[in-house]
């Protein structure tokens, strides 16, 4: 049986402008610049330039986008005059002082080019040499060779549809692992290893480093230098310099080209920038690279000249205004976005640096606060998931460096006095007592607790271990060595 009810239901409905903003939050700089290029490339009716009208009317124009939500906007509203002319718009003339500066760099090589440029004077056939480029193109960044030789061979033989037989591709594997630098082309750390060991002038020291790492490669992964020691019947002395050798070599062999011209493209963009004047901090929003955004004054001259015209309103015209004034609306909302965007950037970071202006001042670790996103939200007055995105992926520069703004974020840790500090001060205690410890009997993790309680921090064991794990250091047993 049909029957009619009557249902009532409370939803929260998000406008496009917020859907925008809160995808716009989660991108750094970097990315935000490419989304706004792929804006403008997907969007005719938003282009680059500064809107003389927007920005003698801002404050009003800000409250009333603001007020206008989900309401069907009138054509007339878009029908702007644009006072900056076409010939503005990309000028490239500066004054001497207006000149912005830019230094040139040489990128250089990659590391795979490194390698393909060495094949090249290879006096091999051109089969082997062929199928040393396919490895080539196989070696991760680290300089490694991670795909087994018979899978590789049978991909060339069902993708490629070439069958290579695998004492081929075993050739071509040691004209790859010949070439620089050492060790490139291993298929592990022991091969690499062994790999620059090979190379050396031989020695008793070299000799009884190739032993441990062929037959005691285990034991020595976990630093277990005597039972190598009684295992090989070597004095200590000469286990030391055996050891001093392995501990010499590089583990990742691609790293080491990778250093140089390779890591100019991945430095940092921050998204803020503090600067500190006579004790007084500044935030700037780094919107250096970003441009500035309009509605074409095209598209708003079609609209007009729509509105103005009332004889010749053919369907082919009504549906070139509607796609114009589409465009234009979704113009308006994107820069509405982008201006909400930064206010609640520059909002959040404002209070970060408010809760943590001594550390601005200082830049000493001691001086951070306890700080949660929950404390940052309830100061702004925005939702957690905001201030997350926020401080997601995001950079801020000072003049003692680049932080994540995730760097200020930490946990709140008691002490027997019923202070509370933040976890990062008790961090940085457990690397000096490591640093300043006996390496031949490192200090384990209930030491550190005990340590750590005798200087007034109340820590369980189980925490001492998560934050020596957070910050990379290995276990007392893998910290040992012999002096």
């Amino acid at each position: 049986m049909i029957r009619q009810e009557l249902n009532v239901k409370l939803q929260q409905k998000l406008s496009p402008l917020q859907i925008q903003v809160i995808k716009m939050l989660e991108y750094p700089a970097i990315e935000m610049e490419e989304r706004i290029r792929e804006e403008m490339e997907a969007n005719p009716a938003l282009e680059e330039g500064r809107d003389k009208e927007e920005e003698e009317n801002n404050d009003e124009y800000s409250n009333s986008e603001e007020d206008r939500g989900d309401e069907k906007v009138d054509l007339e509203e878009y029908a702007i005059d644009d006072d900056i002319p076409d010939y503005r718009l990309n000028i490239n003339n500066y004054s001497p002082d207006e000149q912005p500066d830019s230094v040139p760099f040489s990128a250089g090589i990659s590391f795979h080019e490194h390698l393909l440029a060495q094949l090249e004077l290879s006096t091999t056939n051109s089969t082997i040499r062929h199928l040393a480029e396919y490895l080539v193109g196989n070696i991760d960044e680290d300089g490694y060779l991670r795909r087994s030789i018979e899978m590789m061979v049978d991909d060339l033989a069902f993708q490629v549809g070439i069958t290579v037989p695998d004492s081929d591709m075993y050739k071509a594997l040691e004209i790859v692992q010949d070439l620089e630098p050492a060790g490139v082309g291993a298929r592990s750390l022991q091969e690499c290893l062994m790999l620059q060991l090979d190379r050396k002038k031989s020695t008793n020291s070299i000799e009884h480093a190739k032993r441990i790492i062929t037959s005691f490669f285990d034991q020595f992964s976990k630093k277990q230098f005597d039972v190598i020691g009684r295992r090989i019947g070597v004095e200590e002395t000469e286990l030391k310099l055996a050891i001093a050798e392995i501990l010499k070599l590089n583990p990742k062999p691609g790293n080491a080209f990778a250093n140089g011209s390779e890591s100019l493209m991945e430095r940092i963009t921050p998204d803020f920038v503090v600067e500190n004047d006579n004790g007084k901090l500044t935030i700037t929003l780094n919107n250096s690279n970003i441009p500035e955004l309009r509605v074409s004054q095209n598209y708003s001259n079609m609209v007009q000249d729509f509105m103005g015209n009332k004889t010749n309103q053919s369907r082919e015209m009504k549906d070139a205004i509607l796609f114009a004034k589409q465009k234009i609306d979704a113009a308006r909302w994107f820069i509405d976005a982008i201006k909400q965007r930064n206010a609640t950037l520059m909002k959040t970071m404002n209070a970060i640096l408010c809760e943590q202006y001594n550390f601005f001042l200082s830049g000493d670790d001691s001086q951070l606060r306890p700080m949660r996103l929950r404390d940052i939200a309830d100061k702004v007055g925005f939702d957690i998931s905001t201030i997350s995105r926020v401080s997601n992926s995001k950079y801020v520069q000072t003049e003692f460096g680049v932080f994540p703004l995730k760097y200020f974020f930490s946990e709140t840790m008691m002490t027997n006095q019923g202070e509370e500090v933040s976890n990062k001060e008790i961090k940085q205690i457990i690397v000096q007592v490591i640093q300043e410890e006996d390496k031949a009997q490192p200090i384990a993790d209930d030491a550190l607790t005990d340590i750590l309680k005798e200087k007034g921090y109340i820590i369980a064991r189980r925490t001492v271990a998560k934050y020596r794990e957070q910050l990379n250091i290995p276990v007392a047993r893998l910290r040992k060595k012999r002096i």
